[in-house]
């Protein structure tokens, strides 16, 4: 309830219906790759309209820690409560709300993958992932061992923040990549899934990182710049999601 309390920042309204889940998703980084848009509507379906900040398309490779997962009106989840994930994204529309696409999610946790494979046809993948901090330095890699995987996909690497948490200002490109409150799937048979999320501003801070190996987004077509990548890091946001609706087909 205390985060509906909050709901100024969104774009639009907070859906009236109830919502499905709860979590908590913990020493975040975003990295952020610019593509050109050509590519990129080649990869994304094309029931999905390609969304751009100033002509440009981006996709943005995020691990993260999630916890404290609780399904609204079950008592327990066994084994599904938390977990590593580690996602390869970019950014879409539909009837002009602006959303997330996600071309992978690899997890550590088997249970969750199943589940969210089967109820929220979202492509994710069992990995096998470890992750260790020292002080403000995060230590995090993953290897895709999905049974019927696409190609190899494969991440090392160390990140953290370099400044104080501050909020993004709205019309920037940083608010552009991370102020999105919906999800976006398509399953086999091209039909349109919107899944609405809820959260308090992002509190972001500049980040380093130094990747060992980062194979994720080329394991789906998409070749990234040799050139650096716009770093994010939140050391926490807690999160509402609602069930997945079918919007088209």
């Amino acid at each position: 309830m205390e985060l509906l309390q909050q709901i100024e920042h969104r774009p639009y309204p907070v859906p009236v219906r109830r919502s499905a889940m709860g979590q908590t998703w913990y020493e975040l980084l975003f990295a952020h790759w610019p593509i050109a848009p050509e590519i990129m509507r080649r990869l994304v379906p094309a029931n999905l309209e390609l969304d751009t900040f100033e002509g440009q398309a981006w996709v943005g490779v995020v691990p993260f820690r999630m916890r404290n997962i609780r399904f609204f009106g079950l008592t327990s989840v066994p084994f599904a409560s938390r977990f590593e994930e580690l996602n390869v994204r970019t950014y879409v529309k539909l009837d002009n709300r602006p959303g997330v696409f996600f071309f992978s999610l690899d997890a550590s946790n088997p249970v969750a993958v199943e589940v969210a494979r089967q109820w929220y046809h979202l492509p994710y993948f069992n990995a096998r992932m470890k992750v260790t901090r020292q002080g403000d330095k995060i230590a995090y890699s993953s290897r895709r061992v999905h049974f019927n995987s696409p190609r190899p996909a494969e991440f090392e690497g160390e990140y953290g923040p370099t400044g104080p948490v501050y909020l993004s200002k709205p019309g920037t490109l940083e608010s552009w990549l991370t102020e999105r409150y919906c999800l976006y799937a398509v399953d086999k048979r091209q039909r349109v899934y919107r899944g609405e999320i809820h959260h308090k501003p992002w509190p972001l801070q500049p980040a380093y990182a130094n990747f060992k190996v980062n194979t994720v987004a080329q394991s789906h077509g998409l070749t990234l710049p040799d050139t650096k990548p716009l770093l994010h890091y939140a050391e926490r946001l807690d999160v509402l999601a609602w069930s997945l609706q079918r919007i088209r087909g």
